[in-house]
């Protein structure tokens, strides 16, 4: 630790911006469990409550644990999931369609939950994944603080980057709880994204999914 201390003040001297690079360094260094929890004691310490009541004392661990779990994503590559494609496909090649992937994020503004449901399209170019895959690479970007684009972009760049199919659709329809229990507080607005790909380009074919996805609703 102490190494990687003196390397980063060095370079933290030597730079343009002596306090961008500082925050670029503590993001790089990952807090120990014991100072998570102590952050977890200062928020509740400000938000008016006694870290040291009953109730309270095994909250701050309680609370690091379920980070661990929300934001696993962190942990995991979406492209590293897709990898293994399927070539034995009987020249299958019209669209493959995953529709309402349940999945739960959080917004990076406010750190409070989004939910929604995805769909996710594609039209294959020799090879197939499995189906849950799709769903598994959904989670992996909604397990972390996110912007509802950006999670939207980076499914279908992940489903590009390693299926290179010949056209992609990602839809994310959520709510957010930054809308709905704080700030205007409008409960029940949705907000929806998208990000078509080479044949999804193509009106009629955006048409066509969107009518898959409302089938049976």
């Amino acid at each position: 630790m102490d190494a990687v201390v003196k390397t980063s003040t060095r370079e933290i001297a030597g730079s343009d911006d002596p306090a961008k690079a500082l925050v670029e360094n503590q993001h790089t260094v990952r807090p120990t469990r014991a100072e998570a929890e102590d952050a977890v004691r200062i928020l509740l310490r400000w938000a008016g409550e006694n870290p040291g009541r009953e109730g309270l004392l095994d909250t701050p661990a309680r609370v690091v644990k379920a980070y661990q779990e929300l934001f696993r994503g962190y942990e995991q590559d979406g492209e590293e999931i897709l990898s293994k494609v399927f070539e034995e496909v009987e020249g299958y090649d019209d669209m493959v369609l995953v529709k309402d992937i349940p999945f739960t994020s959080h917004c990076e503004h406010h750190m409070v939950p989004f939910v929604g449901r995805a769909h996710v399209a594609y039209y294959p170019n020799g090879g197939v994944v499995g189906l849950s895959k799709l769903a598994r690479v959904v989670d992996v970007y909604a397990r972390r603080l996110q912007t509802q684009e950006t999670m939207t972009a980076q499914i279908a760049n992940a489903i590009e980057t390693t299926l290179k199919p010949r056209g992609i659709a990602v839809l994310i329809e959520a709510e957010h709880m930054c809308m709905s229990m704080r700030g205007v507080q409008k409960s029940g607005a949705s907000t929806m994204t998208s990000r078509f790909t080479g044949l999804f380009s193509k009106p009629e074919e955006q048409a066509r999914f969107f009518t898959l996805v409302r089938m049976s609703r």
